[in-house]
This record gives C-alpha cells, structure tokens and sequence, in this order.
C-alpha cells in the first residue's frame, strides 16, 4: 500500500462523515469557532455474561495524544472532500468550508483535561474532557473513542486476569487473534492493565519490554514428520536457547510422552550448566494436567520449573483452574500453593477481543458552550434517566472512606471543592430517592481525578511511564473494596453528584421539558 493511502486512512480523516457535515453546518451557521465543551464517559462496566467487571482502567490517552499531535487537512485530503457528492450530484462539502479547514483544520486550540492511565474509572466520569472550537472540538470525537474506548475495555480484562491468577506472571498471546492492527493497540493496553510481557515483538520493542514465547506445536510435527521425533525437536530446541528453553508438551501425549522427554531435555542442560525454564500446556484439563506435571517435574528433580497455562483462557476459567488446583492437589501429594506459584498464564483471544464484550460503551457529550464570555451549560435529555448526561462543566473527584478504601466517585461544579465542605452530600445522578451525607470523621481523602493534559494544543502534562502505569494501576486496585473487585455479581461503586449539580440537573430537564410541550 503506498504512503499517501497510509497517511489518508489514519490522518485527518479518521474519523466518521457526519462530524465533518456537522462541522460544515456549524461553519455554515458561524458558530464552528464558538467554544465548546464535550465530554467522554462510559455508561456500564463490561458485562461478559457469565460474568461482570466492577471498575475499568483507563488506557489509550497518549496513543490519542500522538494523533492529535499529527493530525491536519492537507491538500489530499481537502481534494477527497472537495470530489464527494450527495444523491443529487450536489457537492456536499463548499470551497469557503474546505479553505477554512485546510487553515484551521488541525488540534491546535483544543485544550483536553483527563483521567491518567492506568487509573481505576467507573462509568459516568469523564474520562476526557476536551474545550476548544466547536467544529475542531467535534470533528475529534470519532479518533478520541476509538483510542480510549478499545484501550480501556483491554486494559480492563488484562486487569480481571492479573487479579484472577493471584498476580503470577501473565503473557499476552494475541497478536495473531486481534482485529487487524488494533492488536498493537490491544497490547500496549494488556500491558498498562496485568499482562507482565507480550509475544507481540514490535509494541514490546517500542515500549521497552522483552517480547516473550515458546514454540509451536508446528516445530514438533516438522521433527516427527521427518522420523526424528519429539525429543530431537525439544534438543534443538534446547541447544538453541539452552538459558530460555520453555517446551511445548502437549503435541503428541503430555504425561507418557511430552513431559518425560522435556525432563530429559532438563536433565542434558543441567549438565551443561544450564537451567530450563519450565513447560507449557496448550490442551486438555489444564487443573488435572498442571497437577500431573508439577508431581513428575518434582520426583525430576525441577520443582522450581514453571508451568504455562495457555488455550482460550479467561479470568473465570483461571478461577476454576485454581480452584480446581486447590481441590485436587492434595490427593496426588502435591502442594497446591507451591503449585500455584509456579504457574504462568498465556492468554490470547480472550484478552485482545475482550471476548463476551467486546465494546466499551463510552460516549461523547455536549455539555456546555461559550456565549458572552461565559460557560452555558447544554443538556441531552433521555428516555431512560441513567442515560441522560450531567450538564456544565465538572471537576470529578474520588472519596476514600476511614480504612482509605474508595467508598465514591464524585462529580461537581467547576467551582466547587468538596475537600473544603463539613459535610459532602452525594446525590445519585439520575434517582432522587438515593443519596449520602458523609461528614468529615467518614472520609479520610478526597482525590481530584482530572488532570490538565492540553491546553490550547500545546502539552502541559509529563506523560507517565509505562511501569508508573501499571504501578498507579495496581494501588488503585488495591484501594478498592474487595467486593467491587468480585469476577462475579460485583458490588455497586458509587458514582454521585453534589447536591448543586444535582439541583442544576433537574431544574435543566424540568425546562426542556417545558419548552418541549
């Protein structure tokens, strides 16, 4: 595919038609310079149906970052645009519209507030919060959900995984599995959410990670086809990566084949002075044959070897894998917590496409616009209360109860600091007959979760490493109560209002509809 194709199909025009209509109707009126004010927000956790998340991570700020950095008009694009007709023959974007974009038509006065990455989110708090030109700030919104949404529905299940595997190592297996090149995307947000190391070479390169793997099944036929076996194919394996050497066991018979001559395999490097790293199971019942394992590489004399778990795997089903564990072991005289401890988890297709819900719902709403010099406060009105978006613009802060736990999540008025309030009043944001008055002795902290990213373009924000991701990551997490962080039937978070947003809320709907009759 040639550059320019390239460029054209990620640039610019990433994004969806009606926001480049919209923009011209906006254009059109004389209000595509008018400051506006949007906000991105997800309405529900993941819901993968046997079982639910109780949190999200955010992901996918700075991939979104560097877009908007690169993204502009150029003469290509403004030459497609120019050529697009309606139904009638009519061109549907005018010269004035077009030259205006061509020298308007970038990022640079859009200043962006935002939740960081890898921190806990929960749904209605703004993840992103974008001011700037109406027709620019619009035209955004397509690019920012595809960034943030897919990032954070994968950081979220690597998240579930690292939990459920009692925080042993997890590899990320699902380049090969992903939507197109979203798997990059999938990987970097696998690896802000759990996952310790990926197979994808490429990301793992340009985040600074070594890329990890075994072998394939495919290496063991090839050896076998040709009448030498699979133990010639483990030994050349071996003397390959004598310092590295992780078996696949399971091509022909894991128990009476596999393993007794990967043991072998074990037992050469030894006495070359080399220590194997462990094996790895792709088939079968996963518990039973972790268990049959562990006991043979122990009477080997390796029960410091690792044990790599891959084939479809989830957070529920590595909960019935040590569960099971935890059942059976004892029969065969195996410690089950030593056994454990030794298990490595490959998770693939289930990770990248965030299998059982594969769409983070996030949305991106008007809130306010300028008129006068000042903010005026914009209101969508839904059929279903929950669905009806919080007005003006908002700080969102997080309260941590007296055991340092997050109890809320709150959002309030610009102006308004609940760190300097005796008593905090949260109001549910859609049913009036839910609300909490938390007095001071109840809260240990109050947190604002917003943080200045852009201002009018230009960066204001020191960008976090990696590693300080993951790291906010697992002490958000830590600081949740055990029951929002259940694989199942989670406890609800509290996400609120204070009592002014509530009341500017409802006297908003309470207008509309009024004017609507």
């Amino acid at each position: 595919m040639q550059t320019f194709e390239h460029d054209t199909m990620e640039g610019i025009l990433f994004t969806d038609m009606y926001q480049l209509t919209m923009a011209q109707v906006y254009f059109r009126a004389g209000q595509h310079e008018r400051g506006a004010h949007f906000e991105h927000f997800f309405r529900d956790y993941p819901n993968y149906g046997a079982h639910q998340a109780g949190y999200c991570i955010s992901a996918g700020l700075e991939w979104l970052l560097n877009w908007m950095r690169n993204a502009h008009f150029r003469d290509e694009d403004i030459a497609y645009l120019r050529s697009l007709t309606g139904r009638t023959g009519r061109r549907m974007f005018e010269d004035d519209f077009l030259t205006w974009l061509r020298a308007n038509g970038s990022f640079e006065g859009i200043s962006l507030r935002a939740i960081p990455e890898g921190r806990v989110v929960h749904p209605n708090v703004p993840l992103t919060s974008v001011q700037g030109p109406l027709a620019m700030a619009q035209i955004l919104e397509t690019a920012l959900l595809n960034h943030v949404n897919f990032q954070t529905l994968v950081a979220t299940k690597a998240a579930r995984i690292h939990e459920s595997g009692r925080g042993r190592p997890v590899l990320e297996f699902g380049l090969r599995r992903a939507q197109g090149k979203g798997g990059n995307a999938g990987t970097r947000a696998a690896l802000i959410g759990g996952a310790d190391f990926s197979s994808n070479v490429g990301v793992s390169q340009v985040l600074g990670y070594p890329p990890k793997g075994t072998h394939a099944h495919s290496l063991v036929q090839i050896f076998t086809s040709l009448g030498l076996g699979e133990l010639e194919a483990f030994r050349a394996y071996a003397d390959m990566y004598p310092d590295d050497c992780t078996l696949l066991v399971d091509t022909i018979d894991t128990l009476h084949s596999g393993v007794p001559n990967a043991i072998r395999i074990f037992e050469e490097l030894r006495r070359k002075g080399h220590e194997a790293i462990g094996v790895r199971l792709d088939s079968g019942d996963l518990a039973y044959l972790s268990i049959q394992v562990a006991k043979m590489l122990d009477e080997a004399g390796f029960p410091l070897a690792s044990i790599v778990l891959s084939n479809d795997l989830d957070e529920l089903i590595i909960w019935q894998i040590i569960t099971q564990i935890r059942e059976e072991a004892p029969r065969y005289g195996v410690d089950a917590d030593k056994l454990i401890c030794r298990l490595v988890y490959g998770v693939g297709t289930r990770l990248i496409t965030s299998a059982g819900d594969p769409a983070l719902g996030g949305v991106y709403k008007l809130v306010a616009v300028q008129a006068d010099g000042s903010w005026v406060p914009a209101i969508k009105i839904s059929e279903s209360p929950e669905k009806t978006p919080n007005p003006a613009n908002k700080k969102a802060w997080r309260i941590y109860d007296r055991r340092g736990k997050a109890t809320a999540d709150l959002l309030s008025l610009e102006d308004e600091d609940p760190r300097q309030m005796k008593r905090v009043m949260l109001r549910h944001p859609s049913d009036h007959t839910k609300y909490r008055l938390l007095a001071d002795n109840e809260v240990s902290e109050i947190e604002p979760l917003l943080v200045d990213v852009l201002r009018e373009g230009k960066l204001v924000y020191d960008l976090p490493s990696l590693d300080a991701m993951r790291e906010q990551r697992k002490a958000d997490v830590s600081r949740l109560d055990p029951g929002v962080r259940r694989l199942v039937n989670p406890h609800v978070y509290h996400v609120s209002l204070t009592q002014r947003l509530w009341d500017l809320k409802q006297g908003m709907i309470g207008t509309a509809l009024q004017q609507s009759r």
